[in-house]
């Protein structure tokens, strides 16, 4: 049994990006654990909720989709949302953009030595689209690895550039165009989004009924109808295209790219 640990930004970011890879190794039998940064209070409000009850909102559909992925233990950290790059929220406090980056670093650490963590699962060095928070699961995902023990495998998800550019000008073949993955598509900090495939180490082919249980991960998150809402309204096999293979970085082990499970 092989013991992952996943660290996430906001509920949902589990089911958009690695819900695949987690659901596939619940599968195979490995324990899946979550970190969880923020609360995700600055997402989307949907029709009849009040700001003030989008977290707990948030909490409740993050918690489902974690039954669907077969996720074994959530742990929250409990940060405020930081927001998109630039908005006032990025002055809070309390954002985990502006915590303690040591400090968190070894409360991470402290749960990976718990869980006697064999793969541990944060972001590229941009968080793949520049998102503070997701620059920060980075940030601090890298100091705690450095604090554990070096057989400790760590992987960085990432976005690849080249399939995406792929993908684009296939889906526009099925009639399907959208920037949110065309070949200018650009994040919070205005860069490309994602790692181009020379950066890439692990691409993970998902079989036909993981990208099922994926999209239902992502149903789980139906409030966030700006992102989440984008991905659901894709025909399946647009959806399989878009979102069929998960992508990883490997520090220690740099590539080339194989389509192979990590492990």
């Amino acid at each position: 049994m092989t013991n992952w640990v996943f660290f996430h930004a906001h509920p949902d970011d589990e089911a958009s990006q690695t819900s695949g890879t987690m659901a596939m190794a619940h599968e195979r039998g490995d324990r899946v654990v979550e970190i969880l940064a923020t609360d995700g209070a600055l997402g989307v409000v949907p029709d009849g909720l009040g700001p003030e009850e989008l977290a707990g909102h948030r909490r409740a559909e993050h918690e489902r989709a974690a039954e669907v992925i077969g996720i074994d233990r959530i742990v929250r950290l409990g940060f405020a949302d930081s927001g998109m790059a630039g908005w006032d929220s990025n002055r809070n406090p309390a954002a985990f953009c502006n915590a303690d980056r040591e400090l968190v670093a070894e409360q991470v650490a402290r749960i990976l030595r718990e869980e006697d963590a064999d793969v541990f699962v944060h972001y590229d060095p941009r968080g793949n689209y520049g998102h503070p928070d997701h620059v920060m699961v980075h940030r601090v995902g890298a100091a705690a690895a450095a604090l554990c023990d070096p057989q400790l495998r760590v992987l960085e998800e990432t976005v690849n550039q080249d399939a995406m550019i792929d993908s684009y000008e296939k889906a526009r073949v099925m009639g399907l165009d959208s920037n949110m993955w065309g070949p200018e598509a650009v994040g919070d900090d205005g860069e490309l989004i994602g790692s181009p495939q020379s950066l890439i180490r692990w691409a993970v082919d998902l079989p036909d009924h993981i990208i099922i249980t994926k999209h239902r991960a992502l149903e789980a998150h139906s409030s966030q109808a700006s992102d989440v809402g984008v991905m659901l309204s894709l025909p399946a096999d647009a959806f399989a295209l878009m979102f069929g293979i998960e992508y990883y970085r490997e520090p220690a082990d740099p590539g080339p790219m194989r389509h192979a499970w990590p492990m």
